[in-house]
């Protein structure tokens, strides 16, 4: 070993012994490993910003659940740093999920959204714009951060959810993994194992002890499917809860339950890291994939959630723990989950020049301190969702504190001061009109440059259709437009809307999906009243069961579980026939 080396290694040595890491259990490994640390990244599915017990905002003390319990991840948070301004790279599962084995936004990948290739066309005549194609599979072209540290020495595991084509991780630099797994994979029978959290933990555990017993650096993802729906949990855990007092903001036990479940897997780790002695030399890194969809766990105070780019859909939890980190801090600078890629790669000392289209910086300068600069020009972040879903097509610019949202289907452009507003609640484009145009130019410059799909106007666009008539959302200008008259032209439409639903589901089209049955939700909230109630009323009513039908559609659609929405549309479906 040359002098740099041993240098190098007493100084990662002394600096983790002056950090306290993991409750003080500090066991020297061999000078060799310590000049490749261990890399453990550790990935939630839909939890949002609020979805631990860790205060993740200094001045915001309901940045943390009033209801769920993560205790190992406070320890976590106390021995490591906190982002409080922590973005995913998308709303959705699989765009991130690409984007954080890049280091590329999904923006520039064109992986802006789940479900596989789409065409650009398809727009009903309520949509304003036609949006632009898209992919699900992460191309083989890509270089992923598991083949940039394979070629560095590491050995490397993915354990858990891929979600990101039918290739799978062994064929993009893993050489232990699960395979090709979806959200389906994530459900099992075993009571003790609710959304297989125990098994990815183990599988992991083994990995680590392995590798660690060859004296072999690691690199180990472990992206796990819980708190994704369906909701799963330990029956002892939810029967805790059932004896406690909910919260005001979160109040399910079953959904705390699976919260605290995940949270006795990242405990399992590490215990496990500390009675392999490898504390001084090995980074955790915990994360989630982006926010809550807000049918399962509220992400107040931020606004909306999954499938979204305001603030619910895109801020997460992230803490970093490892030698050289400071203990119990707090990091305000701007980072977001393409940030991971160069990152890791610094930590690994990976040499030579990294991909090309890089846009990720590393975290590393801010470790010790927590402050310092990023090398992000005016802390500038940006995200793309050019599609109909949860809300109209959308992209953001943030710097500075300060968010341009620009909604495509209504030609808005909207600014908020999130240092002020962190909830986007108040519009001040008109204020600041300035700032506003400076913005937009910046989101126009960026998109353009990573070649970004846009979406264009819609040729067919009519605003007097209505979504129910052209089976698509209306957006926030283009609704209205006459409903059939009479109950046999209602049964026709309604038949209509399940049988495209129905099409659009065997084509794994899940955008379209969604879009059919927002506009069917839509038709039956704003129906006129009839007699003494509401066409869209509750309970028992005609009307309130095909709502409560809708709902379920739209709850199974929203947590990606295909089998429950193929069940539901299959029931719906027979109704109609029989």
């Amino acid at each position: 070993m040359n002098r740099l080396s041993i240098l190098k290694t007493v100084l990662v040595t002394v600096a983790s012994l002056l950090t306290p890491q993991f409750g003080g259990y500090l066991l020297a490994n061999s000078d060799e490993s310590a000049a490749k640390p261990n890399i453990i990244f550790i990935l939630a599915d839909d939890q949002g910003w609020n979805g631990t017990s860790v205060q993740m905002h200094p001045d915001i003390p309901n940045s943390k659940s009033d209801f769920y319990r993560t205790p190992n991840i406070e320890k976590m948070a106390a021995s490591g740093i906190r982002f409080s301004h922590a973005y995913a790279p998308g709303p959705m599962c699989s765009p991130s999920r690409a984007s954080f084995q890049t280091g590329k936004s999904p923006a520039q990948l064109r992986m802006t959204n789940v479900g596989g290739g789409r065409r650009g066309r398809g727009a009903s005549p309520s949509q304003r714009v036609i949006v632009p194609p898209h992919s699900s599979k992460l191309p083989a072209k890509e270089i992923t951060i598991g083949e940039t540290l394979q070629s560095a020495g590491y050995a490397t595991a993915w354990f858990g959810k891929w979600h990101l084509g039918a290739d799978g991780p062994g064929a993009h630099g893993y050489d232990e993994h699960d395979g090709a797994t979806g959200n389906n994979e994530g459900d099992t029978d075993d009571p003790d194992n609710p959304k297989d959290i125990f098994g990815i933990t183990d599988r992991g555990i083994k990995f680590m002890e392995k590798n660690v017993k060859a004296e072999k650096p690691f690199y180990l993802q472990l992206w796990h499917y819980a708190v994704h729906g369906s909701v799963q949990g330990k029956d002892e855990t939810k029967k805790a809860y059932e004896a406690r007092r909910s919260g005001t903001v979160h109040d399910s036990t079953e959904f705390a339950a699976m919260t605290e479940n995940l949270d006795t897997g990242v405990g399992m780790i590490l215990d496990k890291v500390k009675e392999l002695g490898i504390s001084d030399n090995t980074y955790i890194i915990y994360m989630s994939d982006h926010g809550a969809g807000r049918k399962m766990s509220s992400n107040a105070p931020l606004k909306l959630g999954k499938g979204s780019l305001w603030e619910g859909g895109l801020r997460v939890p992230l803490i970093i723990v490892g030698p050289g980190v400071k203990s119990n801090a707090f990091c305000a600078s701007p980072t977001v989950g393409w940030d991971m890629f160069p990152t890791f790669c610094d930590l690994a000392g990976v040499d030579g020049p990294l991909p090309d289209g890089l846009e990720g910086v590393s975290l590393r300068p801010v470790f010790e301190t927590g402050k310092g600069e990023l090398g992000r020009s005016g802390n500038q972040i940006a995200f793309h969702f050019p599609h109909y879903g949860n809300e109209p097509p959308m992209s953001t610019i943030t710097v500075d504190g300060f968010k341009l949202v620009k909604l495509y289907d209504s030609n808005e452009t909207n600014l908020y001061d999130l240092n002020k507003d962190i909830g986007e609640s108040k519009d001040i484009s008109k204020q600041e009109p300035e700032k506003t145009a400076k913005l937009d130019r910046q989101l126009t410059e960026y998109l353009k440059s990573i070649d970004a799909g846009i979406p264009t106007a819609n040729p067919d666009f009519d605003p007097n259709a209505s979504p129910e008539e052209s089976g698509g959302r209306a957006g926030r200008r283009g609704g209205g437009g006459r409903r059939g008259g009479g109950r046999q032209a209602q049964q026709e439409q309604r038949k209509k809307e399940v049988t495209e639903l129905e099409a659009a589901f065997k084509n794994e089209d899940m955008e379209k999906c969604g879009q059919l049955i927002v506009a069917m939700k839509k038709a039956i909230e704003d129906a006129p009243a009839r007699g003494r109630g509401r066409a869209g009323g509750q309970g028992n009513s005609p009307g309130g069961r095909r709502l409560q039908a809708i709902e379920a559609l739209e709850k199974a659609h929203e947590a990606d579980d295909k089998e429950k929405l193929g069940e539901l549309i299959e029931q719906m479906t027979r109704r109609f026939k029989s």
